[in-house]
C-alpha cells in the first residue's frame, strides 16, 4: 500500500524501492525479501485483482448463472479490485510498455494468460480441445479490449465499459452458437 500511495503522489515511474523502505522505516533488504524488483509490486497489485475474480465465483448461486453473466461478473470483479487506483494501474502498464522494459513485457504476456485462465476457471467454462483454444483467444481479446476501455472510462460505475463488455460477450456468444455442433 505504501508503494501505491507513493505512486499516486509521484507517478509510478518515480517510485523507487529505497523510497518505499524509507517511508516504511525498514531496510531495503526487507523489501527485497518480499519484492525482488519494483514490478513485483505491480504484479502483486494485479494478483489482488485475480483474487477478487476468484472470490466472486464463491457467490451463492454462481453456478446457476449463465456463462455470459459469470464471465461479465468475473471480469468486472477484476476491474473493480483495481478501481481504487485506476490511474496508477494505467501508469504501471505504461511503465511496463517502455521500450527498454522487454523483460516486463514478456512477463506481462504471461500475466495476461494467467488472468484469462483464472477468468475461465471462475466462469466454470467446460470447453476442451480446439473449442477451448478458440475460447481462450476470444476471451483474451475480450479481456484486453475491456481493460483498455475501462482504463479510459470516466462514466458512472464504468457504464461505458460494462456496455462494451456486454456487446463483446454477445458477439462471442453468437459466434459460439454458430460453431456448436447441430
Amino acid at each position: 500500500m505504501t508503494a501505491l500511495d507513493l505512486g499516486e503522489a509521484r507517478g509510478w515511474d518515480a517510485v523507487h524501492l529505497h523510497d518505499i523502505a524509507q517511508e516504511m522505516g525498514i531496510a531495503l533488504a526487507v523489501i527485497r525479501r518480499h519484492y525482488d524488483q519494483k514490478d513485483a509490486i505491480a504484479e502483486a497489485w494485479f494478483g489482488r485483482a485475480d483474487a477478487a475474480l476468484l472470490a466472486v465465483a464463491e457467490t451463492p448461486g454462481w453456478q446457476e448463472l449463465d456463462a455470459r453473466l459469470r464471465l461479465a461478473r468475473a471480469i468486472f470483479a477484476w476491474l473493480d479490485a483495481l478501481a481504487p487506483h485506476r490511474r496508477l494501474t494505467a501508469a504501471m502498464l505504461r511503465y511496463k510498455l517502455q521500450p527498454d522494459h522487454l523483460h516486463l513485457q514478456a512477463a506481462g504476456l504471461l500475466r495476461v494468460s494467467r488472468t484469462v485462465q483464472w477468468i475461465r476457471e471462475a466462469a466454470c467454462l467446460p470447453s476442451t480441445g480446439w473449442r477451448r483454444e478458440l475460447e481462450e483467444v476470444a476471451l483474451t481479446g475480450i479481456y484486453l479490449s475491456t481493460f483498455a476501455c475501462w482504463l479510459n472510462d470516466g462514466s458512472a460505475d464504468s457504464a461505458r465499459t460494462r456496455a462494451w463488455l456486454d456487446r463483446l460477450l454477445a458477439l462471442a456468444e453468437g459466434a459460439a452458437l454458430r460453431l456448436a455442433p447441430r
